[in-house]
């Protein structure tokens, strides 16, 4: 039986404190050691905001080691070489991004920025759903033939869950 090859995944947001902290969790939970997540920020925050952390621990997740960092981390010599990165803000897929070695596919799966909504109820609510909209996209990644699909179709798939809506 040939063993499953392990993807290196890195998430992509301006500030690197809440939705791009949700994806690295999420990738590393629901890839179940076939993904090895990271993320980054163009202009890290310097802390994990709140309410990540505390959707997060109640739904169960890792979160040790969690921490806001810049994508320049990543850029280095020894750092890990990414199959995909996805930028999960429209201010990241914007800008111009460090050369990643390795060619990774790319895609971007904007999600509204939770940290931005006032209320602490309605701020948490709003974490809650942009938890479940990665989730979601993450499974959807997570069910197709990677191994299987050449760059062109695999660069189309991914774009396609992407632009998924509720």
């Amino acid at each position: 039986m040939q063993q499953e090859r392990t993807y290196h995944v890195l998430v992509l947001c301006t500030g690197n404190s809440a939705r791009s902290i949700l994806g690295e969790a999420l990738f590393n939970e629901l890839g179940k050691g076939r993904f090895i997540a990271h993320s980054a920020g163009s202009k890290p925050a310097g802390q994990v905001n709140p309410f990540a952390l505390e959707l997060l621990k109640q739904q169960g997740f890792a979160t040790e080691g969690l921490r806001s960092k810049s994508w320049d981390e990543f850029a280095t010599p020894g750092a890990p070489e990414f199959d995909f990165i996805f930028t999960v803000c429209d201010n990241a897929a914007g800008e111009a991004c460090p050369l990643w070695l390795g060619k990774p596919a790319t895609a971007h799966w904007g999600i509204p920025d939770p940290a931005h909504v006032e209320g602490d109820e309605a701020r948490r609510a709003a974490f809650k759903k942009a938890a479940e909209q990665l989730a979601r996209r993450i499974q959807l990644f997570l069910s197709l033939p990677i191994d299987k699909l050449d760059k062109l179709t695999l660069k189309e798939k991914l774009a396609e869950i992407g632009r998924i809506r509720d």
